[in-house]
C-alpha cells in the first residue's frame, strides 16, 4: 500500500473535532440571534407605544416623574446624592474602572478570551444604546421646576442601559470563579441593586421616564445575555490557563 493511501486512511482528530463543533457553534449563534431579536423587539415595542402616546403608559410615566421629582426636591441631601450618582455612573467615567477590572481578572486567572468577550460586549452595548437614542429621538421629561438638566434624547436611558450591560457582563465574567451559591447570589443581587438605583436616580432627577429606564435595562441585560449565548462553549486551545484550585467549571465556562 502506498504512503498516499496510508495517509488518506489515517484518522485526523482535528478535522473530526471541527466537524463535531460546527453544528454546536451554529446552534449557539442561532440562540444568540434569537435572544438579540427578542431584546430588540421588546425595546422597539415599548418605544412605539411611547412614540404613539399610548394613554396608560404616558400617563404612568408623567405621574411617576412628577411624584419622584417632588419627593426629591424636598430633600436637598437626597438631590446631592442623586447628582453624585448621575456623575459617577456616566458611561465615559465608568469605562476606565470597568476595563481595569476586566484586565485584573485576565491577569489573575488567564481567562483571555472570556475577558475580551466581556470587554467587547460591554463596549458594543454602550455604543448600541447611543445609536438607539438617535434612532428613537424621543424627548426628555419637561418639568416646571426641573432638578437637573440632561442633554440628548430620552429613550432608552443611557445610564440605565450602560449600568445594566456592564454589571451583567462583569457578573458573567467572574461567574466561574464564584465557588459558593452565596457568592453567586451576592453578585446577582449586587448587579441588580446597581441597576435599580441607577433607574431610580434617573427618574427622581427628572432626566428620564420610567419607560426609558426600563427599556435601557432590558436592552443592556438582553444584549449581554444574547452575546453570551453565542460565546458560551467556545474554548480555544490557547485559553486554558486557570487559577489553581478553581474547579473545572471555569474551564468549561470558556
Amino acid at each position: 500500500m502506498s504512503r498516499t493511501l496510508l495517509r488518506s486512511g489515517r484518522h485526523d482528530p482535528l478535522s473530526a473535532r471541527a466537524a463535531t463543533a460546527a453544528p454546536g457553534r451554529a446552534r449557539r449563534l442561532l440562540r444568540a440571534a434569537a435572544a438579540a431579536a427578542a431584546t430588540a423587539s421588546a425595546v422597539l415595542a415599548l418605544g412605539l407605544l411611547v412614540r404613539d402616546q399610548w394613554g396608560p403608559l404616558v400617563g404612568f410615566d408623567q405621574r411617576a416623574v412628577a411624584a419622584a421629582t417632588s419627593f426629591a426636591a424636598a430633600r436637598p441631601a437626597l438631590v446631592d446624592a442623586l447628582l453624585a450618582w448621575q456623575w459617577a455612573f456616566e458611561g465615559r467615567r465608568l469605562v476606565f474602572p470597568v476595563v481595569a477590572a476586566c484586565l485584573l481578572v485576565w491577569w489573575r486567572t488567564g481567562m483571555r478570551t472570556r475577558t475580551w468577550w466581556a470587554l467587547g460586549t460591554m463596549l458594543a452595548a454602550w455604543g448600541f444604546a447611543n445609536v438607539a437614542k438617535e434612532v428613537a429621538r424621543l424627548a426628555r421629561p419637561v418639568l416646571d421646576d426641573p432638578i437637573a438638566h440632561a442633554p440628548g434624547y430620552s429613550f432608552p436611558s443611557g445610564h440605565a442601559s450602560t449600568t445594566a450591560a456592564w454589571t451583567t457582563a462583569l457578573v458573567v465574567l467572574v461567574w466561574p470563579l464564584l465557588r459558593s451559591r452565596w457568592l453567586k447570589a451576592g453578585a446577582v443581587v449586587g448587579a441588580a441593586s446597581l441597576m435599580v438605583l441607577t433607574a431610580l436616580d434617573r427618574v427622581m432627577l427628572g432626566a428620564h421616564y420610567p419607560s426609558d429606564v426600563f427599556a435601557g435595562a432590558v436592552l443592556g441585560v438582553g444584549l449581554v445575555l444574547a452575546s453570551y449565548l453565542g460565546y458560551r462553549g467556545w474554548s480555544p486551545p490557547h485559553d486554558t490557563a486557570l487559577v489553581d484550585p478553581i474547579d473545572r467549571s471555569t474551564e468549561a465556562a470558556r
